[in-house]
């Protein structure tokens, strides 16, 4: 029973017996009955003003909670200039001052974090309690290559298969540094944050790549630099040299002068190639920035194909374009690009060698290039050294051809992986945007 219902009865229950009182005295006296009549009257009226007085505050809580509890903090009470009541309605009033500006405050705190967390360069993912995928930034998406509404309520086990291996494990305060396709380079991190007396873990993922690849031209740069001077000096004197020793040849013994010009023909030859060796290496080093502009991606595609068709008909391998049924045309350094396809087609003609077929297949949204070929494949344990600057699987390789098609497809702004699937076929997938 509520204090308001106790406070009715009380009252009924006193002028009941005020009533009756008066009943009996109208039967007695009646100056004494209507005395008790105009003190049962003057009670009722004290009566109401009490209750009136005594349950006002307890409104003024009840609305004051009703408002807390639709989370309405800009309702405010009057004075009514009872004293007791005043100061209740100015506790109140302050707090709920206070809660709205707290609220506020909050409310912008909230928005500027959802803004830093929208444009950080960082990918961000938020998990839930079962370590699955509640909320990605348009980082972590591009990172991922997925967009939130794919991943949303997925564990992280069920992520792309080259993340869900090193983040599965990811033990809180943990970091891993991993590889994706042999070139882009990510550090993960996984911490907690409390809300509500909650934890929440989340994962913080940084793209190392470019500060690494900056590392490595810092590495090697100096060094090619050095060595390409030193030697095309030095093959340059000694060439000199020898070609002088050709005029010596006619003072020689008839029988001996083939040998002796073919001793120094094969030197000469020896330091040319030489010289071209150190220069692919400086030509690495000097890339240039590429100079973009509206290129026919089809157009490409098609002058590539006709000029490497005798080596595809030399060696029995069909090069077949399935191409988008709109011209495609984007911004690029046509040279630069032309450069990166060539070296990509000659790459899956030597994995098939012969009798093989390669697709060359684009898209217009996104813009993409894929190029696949049915040749060896590439083992496991090379992948992760794809793009490693001068590592080379092949005999006669100098580990610059691909290093050169990830700098040109980096300097554009591409994204970027070469794969074997296991289907046995090699894809590169080139996204033009």
């Amino acid at each position: 029973m509520t204090l308001r219902s106790k406070f009715i009865l009380f009252a009924v229950f006193v002028h009941v017996l005020l009533g009756m009182l008066a009943w009996y005295l109208l039967q007695q006296d009646e100056l004494l009955f209507l005395g008790m009549e105009l003190l049962i009257l003057v009670s009722i009226y004290f009566t109401v003003s009490l209750y009136k007085s005594f349950f006002k505050p307890l409104n003024l809580i009840r609305a004051g909670i009703e408002s807390m509890k639709d989370k309405d903090f800009s309702t405010t009470f009057m004075a009514v200039g009872q004293k007791d009541l005043d100061d209740l309605v100015n506790v109140y009033n302050r707090m709920m001052t206070q809660l709205r500006q707290e609220r506020v405050a909050q409310a912008e705190k909230h928005y500027l974090l959802e803004r830093l967390i929208q444009a950080s360069p960082a990918g961000i993912i938020l998990l839930g309690f079962d370590y699955q995928v509640e909320s990605i930034n348009p980082a972590a998406e591009r990172f991922l290559g997925k967009q939130l509404e794919e991943l949303k309520g997925k564990h992280v086990s069920q992520l792309p298969a080259d993340w869900a291996k090193p983040l599965q494990d990811l033990q809180t305060g943990q970091s891993v540094t991993f590889r994706i396709h042999g070139t882009w380079t990510f550090r993960c991190h996984r911490a907690h944050f409390l809300d509500r007396g909650f934890q929440h873990y989340f994962i913080l993922i940084e793209e190392l790549t470019e500060a690494i690849l900056a590392n490595e031209r810092q590495a090697y740069e100096k060094v090619i630099r050095v060595m390409s001077h030193e030697v095309n000096n030095t093959t340059g004197a000694i060439n000199s040299i020898l070609g002088s020793l050709q005029y010596y040849a006619p003072q020689l013994n008839p029988d001996d002068q083939p040998d002796y010009e073919h001793v120094l023909q094969v030197a000469i030859e020896r330091n040319s190639n030489l010289s071209r060796f150190m220069a692919n290496f400086a030509d690495v080093v000097r890339l240039p920035q590429p100079k973009k502009e509206s290129v026919d991606v089809h157009a490409l595609l098609h002058d590539l194909h006709r000029l490497l068709k005798p080596e595809l008909e030399k060696r029995h391998i069909q090069l077949k374009p399935i191409l988008a049924t709109a011209p495609l045309h984007v911004s690029l350094d046509k040279n630069q690009m032309e450069q990166v396809l060539l070296n990509i087609l000659k790459n899956a003609m030597e994995a098939i060698g012969e009798n093989g077929e390669i697709e060359v297949q684009t898209q217009l949204y996104p813009p993409r290039i894929t190029i696949t070929d049915n040749g060896e494949g590439i083992p496991e344990h090379v992948q992760p050294h794809l793009f490693t600057p001068f590592y080379t699987s092949k005999k006669t390789g100098q580990g610059i051809g691909l290093t050169m098609v990830r700098d040109i497809l980096m300097n554009h702004g591409y994204t970027f992986s070469l794969s074997s699937n296991g289907s046995g076929k090699t894809e590169f997938i080139i996204n033009l945007s």
